[in-house]
């Protein structure tokens, strides 16, 4: 039972992770879109769906409770950073550089790890120093080499781990399904806005091409929340440390579309500041393993409560 569990659980991050992967070719496909209106439509039409299925469950009414006090402020921190991770993203690709983007994801276990550190006074094991070190060192030299800070690839990482900092300071306080929904109620006023301007300054394109480019900016609430939802079911199965290795799909496949498909190219210099990246996150790899190796092993008093008794 266990195993058909956990087998499961990979599945569901597997596919998480390989959806949000394949988001460059959707935010490509929604041309001539710009970035602010395709992050707009992400949020009214997330913020629908999530609200026709907590009709359908009857939680609307509970989830209108639950967003109270220290909650509520935490929560509107949370979807102004995933907002801002989300523009910035779709800005990337529009503008045919999500191989900066696949960076930033490679980048956030670095940051993350780091925020950890400065935030919330954890301590750090000496692989991981080394690992941050070699991320730090990775992006000093990509701003050399580039000729400037490579300032997609840090918000990308860096809002990204802020909103993972936020959601671990809320603590298990919201389902996923319930944290999502919150999170575009404080989010859908300004794309509600954004939408209403785009429109009357005459520069929305939801008309266009249709019946299709229509349909491919409602399908963003779809497209935003399918792979939440399994990745919430993956983190229910599987350790965390399982999902982290799985999540480098997502900035693989990103590398992978973006300079196949969508012809993107990658400097010599870049193809290095990936390397050293690479290289810090098989720091991290190699740490997470003997970590979670070390939580499996038994304590020495249960070792010995194990040993057989031999008789008197």
């Amino acid at each position: 039972m266990t195993r058909d569990r956990d087998a499961r659980g990979v599945i569901a991050a597997w596919l998480a992770y390989g959806i949000w992967g394949l988001f460059p070719l959707y935010f490509h496909a929604l041309r001539p879109a710009g970035a602010e209106e395709i992050l707009a439509h992400r949020i009214i039409w997330t913020f629908l769906l999530c609200i026709i299925v907590l009709l359908v469950r009857s939680e609307l009414v509970l989830l209108a409770r639950q967003l109270r006090g220290r909650l509520a402020l935490g929560v509107g921190i949370a979807a102004y950073l995933i907002a801002i991770n989300w523009f910035v993203y779709v800005y990337a690709v529009g503008t045919a550089r999500t191989n900066e983007a696949a960076l930033g994801y490679f980048l956030n276990p670095i940051v993350t790890v780091a925020l950890g550190v400065l935030v919330l006074g954890e301590r750090l094991r000496r692989l991981q120093w080394i690992a941050v070190g070699i991320g730090a060192a990775a992006a000093l030299y990509l701003t050399v080499a580039g000729g400037g800070l490579p300032w997609i690839s840090l918000v990308l990482a860096g809002s990204f781990g802020g909103y993972g900092l936020t959601k671990k300071r809320l603590g298990a306080s919201l389902p996923a399904l319930h944290s999502l929904s919150a999170e575009t109620v404080f989010i859908l006023p300004p794309a509600v806005g954004l939408v209403w301007w785009l429109t009357a300054q005459d520069d929305s394109t939801f008309t266009t091409d249709a019946p299709w480019h229509p349909l491919l900016l409602v399908s963003a609430g779809v497209v935003t929340a399918v792979p939440l939802i399994l990745f919430a079911e993956a983190a229910r199965r599987i350790p965390l440390v399982t999902i982290g290795l799985i999540q480098f799909i997502t900035p693989v496949l990103q590398l992978i579309v973006s300079v196949t498909l969508l012809d993107e190219h990658l400097e010599p210099a870049r193809w290095v500041g990936f390397g050293i990246v690479w290289v810090a996150l098989a720091c991290l790899t190699v740490d997470s393993v003997r970590a979670a190796r070390r939580r499996r092993r038994p304590a020495p008093d249960e070792c010995e409560s194990l040993e057989p008794v031999e008789p008197v």
